[in-house]
Protein backbone atom coordinates (compact mmCIF):
# COMPACT_ATOMS: atom_id res chain seq x y z
CA UNK A 1 0.00 0.00 0.00
CA UNK A 2 1.29 3.29 -1.44
CA UNK A 3 2.26 6.10 1.16
CA UNK A 4 -0.93 9.04 1.89
CA UNK A 5 -0.71 12.21 2.67
CA UNK A 6 -3.15 15.29 3.52
CA UNK A 7 -3.93 18.42 1.33
CA UNK A 8 -6.01 21.43 2.70
CA UNK A 9 -7.72 23.23 0.23
CA UNK A 10 -6.84 26.95 0.37
CA UNK A 11 -8.82 28.39 -2.43
CA UNK A 12 -11.63 27.98 -4.95
CA UNK A 13 -11.28 29.67 -8.67
CA UNK A 14 -14.57 31.20 -9.82
CA UNK A 15 -15.03 32.07 -13.48
CA UNK A 16 -17.90 31.67 -16.49
CA UNK A 17 -17.25 27.64 -17.22
CA UNK A 18 -19.90 25.55 -15.18
CA UNK A 19 -18.61 21.82 -17.36
CA UNK A 20 -15.44 20.36 -18.76
CA UNK A 21 -16.63 21.30 -22.16
CA UNK A 22 -14.76 24.49 -23.99
CA UNK A 23 -12.44 24.87 -21.18
CA UNK A 24 -9.05 25.44 -22.97
CA UNK A 25 -6.81 22.82 -23.00
CA UNK A 26 -3.50 24.68 -21.09
CA UNK A 27 -3.68 27.87 -19.56
CA UNK A 28 -2.18 31.00 -21.20
CA UNK A 29 -4.67 30.07 -24.64
CA UNK A 30 -7.13 32.84 -24.04
CA UNK A 31 -5.27 35.47 -22.52
CA UNK A 32 -8.99 37.20 -22.12
CA UNK A 33 -10.09 34.49 -19.78
CA UNK A 34 -11.08 35.98 -16.39
CA UNK A 35 -11.39 34.39 -13.44
CA UNK A 36 -11.53 35.28 -9.11
CA UNK A 37 -9.38 33.01 -6.86
CA UNK A 38 -11.24 33.30 -3.63
CA UNK A 39 -9.31 31.84 -0.73
CA UNK A 40 -11.01 29.79 2.10
CA UNK A 41 -11.88 31.51 5.21
CA UNK A 42 -8.92 30.16 7.51
CA UNK A 43 -6.31 31.93 4.84
CA UNK A 44 -8.26 35.17 4.20
CA UNK A 45 -5.32 36.53 5.65
CA UNK A 46 -3.36 40.06 3.63
CA UNK A 47 -0.50 38.76 5.41
CA UNK A 48 -0.07 35.44 3.09
CA UNK A 49 0.01 37.50 -0.22
CA UNK A 50 2.27 40.36 0.84
CA UNK A 51 4.91 40.52 -1.94
CA UNK A 52 2.59 38.54 -4.39
CA UNK A 53 1.35 41.97 -6.48
CA UNK A 54 5.44 42.05 -7.32
CA UNK A 55 4.79 39.12 -9.42
CA UNK A 56 3.33 39.11 -12.99
CA UNK A 57 2.31 35.67 -13.47
CA UNK A 58 1.54 32.90 -10.50
CA UNK A 59 1.66 29.01 -10.71
CA UNK A 60 -1.49 27.34 -9.33
CA UNK A 61 -1.05 23.51 -8.09
CA UNK A 62 -5.30 22.87 -8.15
CA UNK A 63 -7.54 19.23 -7.82
CA UNK A 64 -9.16 18.03 -11.00
CA UNK A 65 -12.21 17.63 -8.53
CA UNK A 66 -14.07 15.83 -11.23
CA UNK A 67 -11.36 12.91 -12.58
CA UNK A 68 -11.11 11.88 -8.99
CA UNK A 69 -10.86 7.45 -9.65
CA UNK A 70 -9.61 4.96 -7.18
CA UNK A 71 -7.71 3.15 -9.58
CA UNK A 72 -5.41 4.30 -12.30
CA UNK A 73 -4.06 3.73 -15.83
CA UNK A 74 -0.50 3.74 -16.35
CA UNK A 75 -1.47 4.81 -20.35
CA UNK A 76 -3.70 7.74 -21.54
CA UNK A 77 -4.89 8.82 -25.05
CA UNK A 78 -3.87 12.25 -24.63
CA UNK A 79 -6.14 14.98 -26.98
CA UNK A 80 -3.12 16.39 -28.97
CA UNK A 81 -2.70 12.71 -30.68
CA UNK A 82 -5.88 12.66 -31.96
CA UNK A 83 -7.86 10.68 -28.83
CA UNK A 84 -6.18 7.20 -30.11
CA UNK A 85 -2.89 6.55 -29.72
CA UNK A 86 -1.79 6.17 -25.65
CA UNK A 87 1.05 7.19 -24.12
CA UNK A 88 2.16 6.64 -20.11
CA UNK A 89 0.57 8.77 -17.88
CA UNK A 90 3.51 10.97 -16.53
CA UNK A 91 4.50 11.98 -20.11
CA UNK A 92 1.46 13.59 -20.32
CA UNK A 93 -1.04 16.13 -18.61
CA UNK A 94 -4.21 13.98 -18.58
CA UNK A 95 -6.14 14.83 -15.29
CA UNK A 96 -6.23 10.57 -15.39
CA UNK A 97 -3.64 10.10 -12.79
CA UNK A 98 -2.61 8.36 -9.73
CA UNK A 99 -2.95 12.11 -8.03
CA UNK A 100 -5.76 14.08 -9.89
CA UNK A 101 -3.43 17.27 -9.41
CA UNK A 102 -3.17 20.01 -12.16
CA UNK A 103 -0.49 22.64 -12.41
CA UNK A 104 -1.18 26.20 -14.71
CA UNK A 105 0.98 29.01 -15.39
CA UNK A 106 -1.84 32.23 -15.18
CA UNK A 107 -1.13 35.59 -15.32
CA UNK A 108 -1.70 37.93 -12.26
CA UNK A 109 -4.10 40.74 -12.87
CA UNK A 110 -4.52 42.42 -9.32
CA UNK A 111 -5.50 41.20 -5.89
CA UNK A 112 -7.99 43.39 -4.23
CA UNK A 113 -9.66 43.43 -0.80
CA UNK A 114 -13.53 42.51 -0.75
CA UNK A 115 -15.81 42.85 1.96
CA UNK A 116 -17.25 39.74 2.08
CA UNK A 117 -14.47 37.37 0.44
CA UNK A 118 -11.28 39.10 2.05
CA UNK A 119 -8.53 39.43 -0.31
CA UNK A 120 -9.18 38.37 -4.32
CA UNK A 121 -6.87 37.44 -6.84
CA UNK A 122 -8.17 38.27 -10.41
CA UNK A 123 -6.37 36.19 -13.37
CA UNK A 124 -6.24 35.57 -16.83
CA UNK A 125 -5.26 32.63 -18.80
CA UNK A 126 -6.65 30.35 -16.06
CA UNK A 127 -7.70 26.99 -17.61
CA UNK A 128 -9.98 25.55 -14.69
CA UNK A 129 -13.48 25.09 -14.28
CA UNK A 130 -15.68 27.59 -11.86
CA UNK A 131 -15.33 25.75 -8.45
CA UNK A 132 -11.76 24.40 -8.90
CA UNK A 133 -10.24 23.65 -5.59
CA UNK A 134 -6.51 25.25 -5.47
CA UNK A 135 -4.23 23.40 -3.29
CA UNK A 136 -1.22 26.09 -3.58
CA UNK A 137 -0.19 29.49 -5.40
CA UNK A 138 3.11 29.98 -6.10
CA UNK A 139 4.91 33.26 -8.01
CA UNK A 140 6.39 32.33 -11.51
CA UNK A 141 10.29 33.03 -11.38
CA UNK A 142 11.56 33.95 -14.78
CA UNK A 143 14.81 33.00 -14.57
CA UNK A 144 13.90 29.53 -12.78
CA UNK A 145 10.62 28.80 -14.58
CA UNK A 146 11.72 29.47 -18.08
CA UNK A 147 13.47 27.17 -20.03
CA UNK A 148 14.21 28.32 -23.57
CA UNK A 149 15.66 24.85 -25.09
CA UNK A 150 13.76 22.66 -23.07
CA UNK A 151 12.15 19.46 -25.65
CA UNK A 152 8.66 19.07 -25.94
CA UNK A 153 8.63 15.63 -26.52
CA UNK A 154 5.52 14.47 -28.91
CA UNK A 155 3.67 17.40 -27.95
CA UNK A 156 6.18 19.44 -29.72
CA UNK A 157 4.72 18.19 -32.95
CA UNK A 158 2.07 20.76 -32.47
CA UNK A 159 -1.40 20.38 -33.17
CA UNK A 160 -3.08 24.10 -34.53
CA UNK A 161 -6.60 24.05 -32.79
CA UNK A 162 -7.26 27.69 -33.91
CA UNK A 163 -10.35 28.47 -36.05
CA UNK A 164 -11.82 30.85 -37.70
CA UNK A 165 -15.09 31.66 -36.19
CA UNK A 166 -18.08 33.24 -37.58
CA UNK A 167 -20.48 34.70 -34.97
CA UNK A 168 -23.33 36.47 -36.52
CA UNK A 169 -23.91 39.75 -34.92
CA UNK A 170 -27.60 39.26 -33.73
CA UNK A 171 -26.37 36.53 -32.09
CA UNK A 172 -22.85 38.53 -30.58
CA UNK A 173 -25.06 40.83 -29.32
CA UNK A 174 -26.64 38.83 -27.38
CA UNK A 175 -23.37 38.22 -25.08
CA UNK A 176 -22.69 41.26 -22.61
CA UNK A 177 -19.54 43.16 -24.21
CA UNK A 178 -17.20 42.23 -21.23
CA UNK A 179 -17.33 38.39 -22.03
CA UNK A 180 -17.61 38.73 -25.95
CA UNK A 181 -13.63 39.12 -26.55
CA UNK A 182 -13.26 36.13 -24.07
CA UNK A 183 -15.96 33.97 -25.88
CA UNK A 184 -14.54 34.22 -29.12
CA UNK A 185 -10.71 33.07 -28.10
CA UNK A 186 -12.57 30.18 -27.00
CA UNK A 187 -14.51 28.93 -29.84
CA UNK A 188 -11.31 29.96 -31.98
CA UNK A 189 -9.21 27.25 -29.88
CA UNK A 190 -11.85 24.92 -31.13
CA UNK A 191 -13.60 23.14 -27.86
CA UNK A 192 -14.68 19.66 -29.24
CA UNK A 193 -12.74 16.64 -28.50
CA UNK A 194 -9.78 16.02 -30.88
CA UNK A 195 -11.63 12.57 -31.75
CA UNK A 196 -14.97 14.30 -33.17
CA UNK A 197 -14.86 16.02 -36.49
CA UNK A 198 -18.96 15.52 -37.75
CA UNK A 199 -19.33 18.72 -39.78
CA UNK A 200 -23.34 18.02 -39.34
CA UNK A 201 -23.34 17.94 -35.57
CA UNK A 202 -24.24 20.91 -33.73
CA UNK A 203 -22.20 20.56 -30.37
CA UNK A 204 -23.54 22.73 -27.02
CA UNK A 205 -20.79 24.39 -25.03
CA UNK A 206 -22.07 26.44 -21.59
CA UNK A 207 -20.08 29.86 -21.15
CA UNK A 208 -21.10 31.09 -17.45
CA UNK A 209 -25.24 32.28 -18.25
CA UNK A 210 -25.16 31.76 -21.74
CA UNK A 211 -25.47 28.30 -24.03
CA UNK A 212 -23.77 28.63 -27.43
CA UNK A 213 -24.43 26.11 -29.84
CA UNK A 214 -22.37 25.81 -33.14
CA UNK A 215 -20.64 23.66 -35.68
CA UNK A 216 -17.60 23.39 -37.28
CA UNK A 217 -16.91 22.49 -40.86
CA UNK A 218 -13.09 22.21 -41.98
CA UNK A 219 -11.30 25.52 -39.96
CA UNK A 220 -14.83 26.95 -39.71
CA UNK A 221 -16.47 27.27 -36.64
CA UNK A 222 -20.23 28.70 -36.98
CA UNK A 223 -22.59 30.10 -34.28
CA UNK A 224 -26.14 28.69 -34.75
CA UNK A 225 -27.82 29.90 -31.73
CA UNK A 226 -26.94 31.78 -28.37
CA UNK A 227 -29.42 30.99 -25.23
CA UNK A 228 -29.71 32.16 -22.10
CA UNK A 229 -30.15 29.48 -19.30
CA UNK A 230 -29.99 30.05 -15.21
CA UNK A 231 -25.92 30.27 -14.08
CA UNK A 232 -25.09 27.28 -11.71
CA UNK A 233 -23.58 28.53 -8.55
CA UNK A 234 -20.67 27.48 -6.18
CA UNK A 235 -20.26 24.46 -8.34
CA UNK A 236 -17.34 22.67 -6.29
CA UNK A 237 -17.88 19.13 -7.16
CA UNK A 238 -16.43 19.24 -10.90
CA UNK A 239 -13.03 19.13 -12.56
CA UNK A 240 -11.47 22.21 -12.62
Amino acid sequence: MSETIFLRVIARIHNDFTEKFGIPRQSGLVPSLRSRIVLEPEYRVWEALRGLDGFSHIWLLWEFSAAVRTKWSPTVRPPRLGGNTRMGVFATRSPYRPNPIGLSCVKLEEIQMDEKDGPVLTVSGADLMDGTPILDIKPYLPHADCIPDAQGGFAANYVSYHLQVDFPEPLLEQIIPQKREALLGILAQDPRPSYQQDAERIYGMRFGEYEIKFTVKGHLLTVRDVQKVIPVQNNIEKRG
